[in-house]
Parts: structure tokens; sequence; C-alpha cells
């Protein structure tokens, strides 16, 4: 579904006789850019040094311990280089010491703006290595917990950004929003972020009572705020003059660089795993992949905005099913994978036998290796398991995609005016728990 992009002059556009805007053309072909707004290009025997700038990694703009060096001519960025590493998680090699169970803690910490998404991939990947078939009701929470995660993330990109462009009310409509899924979130888990949801078979927990009316709830009146924003940020001229025709990526760009999700689709690149490799049954529920046209932040902006309309149709959906599964099991029935009621660990001897060798020996999987990528917020997150036939991993890989998706930074900084690095940086939409792994 291809997104129409709206092109707008700087200034509050006039009205034609029909009372439309009248569409003022921007820079080259119609659209701003980072050159068309210098008053003519730098001459060469100007005589001016290049600066070298710091941003960060103390500085909010840069959502995390992110520092860039900024080399300067006058206000036009020459060169751009990220440095990371401020934040030594190590999480990979945690991992390597853990139980695959005790590594769904770990998975949190990295995009930990959307952990619930994380924890399902661990699950997928260990799952796949074991091969286990996990029940219908179990595939569909992991679904609604998906996309839980896929709307809450861009509720903060969309608020975060909007501050740094110098808009304020946005954030306030969208983190009200995301304040209800996180109290829905909450009640399923127990947490806010650190939320660990799935087990390697299943789930650590059903719903509670009432989460169901609650996300129905959400799902009836979540679009009025989406077209809230719509009507303030779309045709916004400051907004689009912000946005349109900077941070340019082109198709062949974005996949050298390896992008993925909101940062590929914008460049017109038609990819989605959950329809080009489904998982968690995605390929039996109706919705609509956006793709963008120019790869600049405004389709980043649009697609966004588009996935969480989506986001919301996938959610009626699921719950629809959910309510058809009513008292369906949820976990395997496998009691070398699942942890029996404490209840029945108490009282049975068998069941404490299996209480005891599950966690002190752990669930041990055949020799090979597995990889499961799925489609989070910012991207393909992918985990990549190797076993030796122990109850730990030999080696556990992570594919980041705020990582991979931040290379692309330093070639769209090229050329651009100071001003636009932070709208620049803010659409890529990274997360250092994620870049620092």
């Amino acid at each position: 579904m291809s997104i129409r992009t709206v092109e707008m002059a700087l200034s509050t556009p006039g009205l034609d006789a029909e009372g439309r805007p009248v569409q003022v053309p921007l820079g080259v072909g119609g659209r701003d850019t980072a050159e068309s707004r210098i008053p003519g290009h730098y001459d060469e025997d100007f005589g001016a040094e290049h600066m070298l700038v710091n941003i960060g990694p103390q500085h909010p703009a840069t959502h995390g311990v992110l520092r860039l060096v900024l080399e300067l001519e006058g206000e036009t960025v020459k060169r751009c280089i990220p440095h990371i590493g401020y934040l030594h998680s190590g999480f990979e090699k945690l991992g390597e010491y853990r139980q695959y169970n005790q590594i769904i803690p770990l998975t949190d910490r990295t995009d930990y703006l959307s952990p619930m998404a994380n924890n399902v991939c661990l699950a997928l990947a260990a799952e796949k290595l074991m091969g286990i078939e996990i029940t219908e009701r179990c595939r569909v929470l992991r679904v609604i917990a998906c996309e839980m995660s896929r709307i809450i993330s861009h509720l903060v990109w969309l608020g975060t950004t909007g501050i740094d462009l110098g808009a304020f009310t946005p954030f306030l409509w969208s983190f009200q929003e995301r304040e209800r899924i996180y109290n829905l979130q909450e009640a399923w888990t127990g947490a806010r972020l650190t939320t660990s949801l799935t087990r390697v078979g299943g789930m650590m927990a059903d719903i509670p009572d009432g989460f169901e009316a609650g996300l129905r709830e959400f799902t009836r009146t979540f679009p009025n705020t989406l077209r809230e924003v719509d009507t303030m940020f779309t045709r916004n001229a400051i907004w689009c003059g912000r946005t349109q025709g900077v941070g340019v990526l082109t198709a062949a760009e974005a996949i050298n660089y390896s992008l993925s999700g909101p940062m590929l689709r914008a460049s017109a690149v038609d990819y989605d795993v959950r329809k080009d490799r489904p998982y968690l049954g995605y390929e039996t529920y109706d919705f609509d992949v956006a793709i963008g046209e120019h790869g600049d932040i405004y389709d980043r902006y649009r697609i966004r905005l588009e996935e969480m309309f989506q986001a919301n149709r996938i959610l009626e959906q699921a719950l629809d099913r959910l309510a058809a599964l009513k008292g369906a099991p949820l976990n395997v029935d496998d009691p070398r994978l699942i942890l029996p009621p404490k209840r029945r660990a108490m009282s049975d001897m068998e069941a404490m036998i299996y209480h005891f060798k599950q966690v002190m020996e752990g669930i041990k999987p055949p020799v090979g290796e597995a990889y499961m990528g799925i489609e989070n917020p910012k991207g393909e997150l992918g985990y990549y398991f190797v076993s030796d036939g122990s109850a730990k991993p030999v080696r556990w890989r992570i594919r980041p995609p705020a990582f991979i998706n931040l290379a692309s930074l330093p070639k769209m900084c090229e050329g651009a005016l100071l001003s636009d690095v932070i709208a620049i940086n803010a659409s890529v939409d990274i997360v250092m728990g994620e870049v620092d792994r």
C-alpha cells in the first residue's frame, strides 16, 4: 500500500478558488532538500576551516548514550561518525551461561521499548531449535503481545520525535495512550518494562480477568488519537518542511545497508517478515503493509503512523480468535518443558521430580543451530542459537535492527544541515540497549 506524500510550502499556504491549499514546489523535483535550503553552495575558496562538533553521549536528542562527531563546513555536515559502546551490556555473552528460559529476562533489556516482542522471539527461536509446536491459544496471545509492543514503541517514537522538532502536544497524546497499554501489560506480566512474558513451550501466565475487555476498549478508541496526530502533523507546513526531502535513502542504499522495518519500507522496499516469512499464523490475519516512496523522514513518519492503525486491526482480529479459544490449553502438555503448578509440585512426587530436574538441569535441546527472525517495531529482530546438547547455548547471537539501521546514519547526514541531524537521528528510532548488546 503506497503512501502519498504531501508537498507543502514552508510558509503558510494560500488557498485557491476552491478553498484548497496552493501547492508550492520546494527544492529539486518539488521536494525540500538540504541543498535547496542553503543559499548557494560553499565556495572552495571561501577559506573556512571545518569544525568538529560533538553531540552526546549525554544529550537528550540522541535518545541514549550515543555520541555523534560531526565535521561541519559552516552549518553543512561533511561527515558524521557515530560512537557506540557506552553501555557495556554484554547480553550475548551472558546468554552462554544461562539456560534458555533464564535468557528471557535479558531480552527485556535489549529493546526495552518492546520487551514482550523480544520475549516472543526468544521463545520462538528456542522452540525452533527443539522442534516444539505451541498451542493455538499461545500463538494468539503472542500475536497480541507483539502488536501491543509495536504500538508502544511507535508511540514513544512519535512523541519524542515531535519534541525533537518542536511539537509538544502530540507527545502528551501518545504517552497517554502508551500508559493505557502499559496498564494492560502490567496486569498481564506484573511489570511495565521487564516483562519476561514467554517460556519455552508457552507463556509465563495467562491473561487476567478483564484484560480482553480493557484491550477491546483500547482498540475502539485508539484510532481517534491517531487521527488527531494525523491532523496535527501530516499537512503541517513546519513538519513537512523539516522532514520532506531530509535524510533520504534510495531503495538500493537501504538494501545495501541491510535495513529493515520502517527504515527499509520508507525507501519503497516491500519487505515485512510477517508477510514474507510468516510466523505465529500472521498469514491468516488481514492487515496491510505500508510502503513509502521517497525514503525520507516524512515517509518514515507516515509508515509508523499507518503501522499503528494496522496493529490495531490485528489486535481486534486476535481478540475475536481469543474469544473462540476460551478454555483451550495455553502451554504444551510436556512436563519436561513446562513447570507443573506449585500445588502439584508440593503434593505429587512425579511432579516434584519434573520440577527439580527442569530447574536444576534445564531443558536440553538436540545438537544443532536455529535462527528465528520476527518483525519487531524497529525492524527484523533475529535470535540465533547454537546448541551442543547441553542446557545452555554455546552461542547466542542477536540480529539487532537498531544497530544495523544506525549504520545508515552517516550516509543520511552527509550534506544535511546541522539542525537536520537531530531529525535524521530521531527517524532511525534507535534504542541503545539493543545497539550495545
